[in-house]
Formats: structure tokens, sequence, C-alpha cells
């Protein structure tokens, strides 16, 4: 049964649930990258995990962040974290994860839909995705309405992402896809 925006709850995130947080993300990340490629996956960032720990904390750290726990009939069924940029009316969705078990029930676009409402000023949504994650790509595009606007390889680095001050550097985004969405309002 799809659950609908009125069903979903978007609760800021606690400190006393971060750990489990960032457990939960790389779970549903790891079972999305298996399902994919089964054990043989070659794409992990560290100690088997698709997403690493630092990847997810930097996320939360970031200066505009806005985390939030997806909760559904009282219980947490996945999280998003958005980087909220008022000034110059841009979000980006840096992660959005529905735990597994309640897969193709609607949260994650009953999510987003409940995401554009409370952050109406922003007037441009930006994401990304590895090439390997189809179900990803679809949902962005498909029910999201977002569009892909590039594709970072070999080819075509991103040499903007120095990211924050840490040790990434322009391989990181490699095989990722940036997309966009400019919103009608």
């Amino acid at each position: 049964m799809k659950k609908s925006e009125s069903q979903i709850k978007l609760i800021p995130l606690e400190d006393n649930d971060r750990d489990q947080f960032i457990k939960d993300n790389q779970y549903a990340f790891l079972y999305g990258a298996t399902q994919e490629f089964g054990m043989r996956d070659d794409h992990f960032e560290e100690d088997g995990e698709i997403i690493s720990r630092k990847t997810i904390e930097q996320s939360l750290d970031r200066k505009n962040s806005q985390p939030y726990r997806i909760v559904l009939d009282g219980k947490k069924v996945g999280g998003v974290v958005l980087n909220i940029d008022r000034e110059n009316q841009r979000g980006e969705l840096e992660l959005l994860f529905v735990s597994p078990d309640v897969h193709s029930m609607g949260i994650g676009y009953a999510t987003w839909c409940k995401v554009e409402k409370m952050y109406r000023e922003i007037k441009v949504w930006e994401t990304f995705t590895p090439y390997f994650e189809k179900r990803n790509i679809h949902f962005y595009v498909n029910r999201c309405g977002f569009h892909i606007v590039e594709f970072y390889n070999s080819y075509h680095k991103d040499n903007n992402e120095k990211a924050d001050g840490d040790d990434n550097n322009v391989d990181d985004f490699d095989g990722m896809f940036r997309f966009e969405k400019v919103m009608d309002r």
C-alpha cells in the first residue's frame, strides 16, 4: 500500500540517534548495492560499506545541514539530509534512504513531496547518485522530476569538488550522476 505525504513525519535528527541514523543509512545503501551486484561488488568506500561513516558524518556536519528522520506510524523508517542555502535559494538533497523493510511503499516519494513543501523558497534542488543505482536514478528522474545534468567520469571530472577542507579528491565523484530540479512556482 502506497503511503501518502500526510502519513510521513520528518523529525529533526536528535544527537542521541545520530549513530543509529548512520548505521541505518549504511544498511540501506549496502542493501541496494548487493541487490544489484551481489557480494562481488567493488563499489565499497570502506570496511564493506557502500557509503562510509565519514561521508555520512560530513553530510550531517555541513554548515547548512538539515537532517531528519523519516517516521511512519511512530517507527523510524529512514532519513534525509538536506543542505539548504536560503540566500541563493538552492538546496541539495545530500542523503535520502528508506529501510529496505519498507521499500516500494511510496515512502521515499512521500518524503520528497514533504521536503518540497517544507522548503518552498528553494528554486533549484540538486542531488547525486552513482551510475549503478538504477533504483535511485528511476526515482529521481521518473518520480521526483529531476533531470540528469552531468555525469562525472574519467573524461569529465568535477574540478570544483575539493569539499570542505577534507581529503576528498576529484576521483570521489567518478561514476556519479548530478541531478537538478528547477521548481516551477
